[in-house]
């Protein structure tokens, strides 16, 4: 059953980087927007005459906090009528009509049991970012997480500051942010070369995959993660972009 459309408020908007931005979004009607950790929120927004494409759908960046507020992470899409709606028309104060929070591709019971890699470009790392706040924050129990996180250059990181200091004070927690464009001090190349040099380092453990991202990385991974002896069913995955 789909949920119904409320109203919200976007209270602040900050600049993430130089085409990213965060809108922190408040449901008025609600004293707690409650949701899990990888889950997204549909935008109605009035860019077109046909309902169906006037909607846009973005996963939440931040995690349950007890409040009504919840972040978006958006990036600006060339040629995209929505997000330059968003980023040309929405300021602090505007109303947005959306619905949510909806979808699976969330932490289950079993996810953490094993070693886990969350594998991402670009602003696809909005719902790891989450999860991972989400673990540390209650204390989840869990084996080695391991945040891959692919873009071009250092001007693309989103979060990194952030990241970095969880990865720091979390044990067992792994942020790998992967430059394919510029080289830096951190890893070059492609995420997919990192994941199959910590697998085979540790010869192939037992582990779980959640991909987010665009389409070309997520079917690469599918088909190298599977070539490496891992059932498909060990693999999540959501389309971003």
């Amino acid at each position: 059953m789909l949920q119904p459309w409320q109203s919200a408020t976007v209270i602040k908007i900050e600049q993430q980087t130089y085409n990213t931005r965060r809108f922190f979004i408040q449901m008025p009607d609600a004293s707690v927007f409650d949701f899990k950790p990888g889950q997204f929120v549909t935008l109605d927004l009035p860019i077109h005459e046909k309902p169906n494409k006037r909607l846009r759908s973005y996963s939440i960046a931040s995690w349950p906090d007890g409040s009504n507020v919840f972040e978006l992470c958006i990036v600006l899409l060339d040629g995209g009528a929505g997000t330059t709606y968003l980023f040309n028309e929405i300021k602090e104060g505007s109303e947005l009509t959306l619905r949510g929070p909806v979808g699976v591709f969330t932490l289950d019971d079993h996810a953490l049991e094993n070693d886990l890699f969350l594998i991402c470009t670009g602003t696809g790392i909005a719902p790891f970012r989450s999860m991972s706040n989400f673990v540390k924050l209650h204390s989840l129990l869990h084996k080695n997480i391991y945040l891959l996180f692919g873009c071009r250059t250092k001007a693309d990181l989103l979060y990194f500051e952030e990241l970095k200091a969880l990865s720091d004070s979390m044990p067992n927690f792994h942020y790998i942010p992967t430059l394919s464009r510029e080289r830096w001090e951190g890893a070059n190349g492609y995420v997919h070369e990192v994941y199959e040099k910590i697998l085979t380092a540790n010869n192939n453990p037992t582990a779980n995959f959640m991909l987010c991202g665009w389409r070309a990385m997520i079917d690469e991974a599918k088909i190298r993660i599977v070539n490496l002896g891992y059932d498909r069913k060990a693999v999540h995955s959501e389309l971003y972009g």
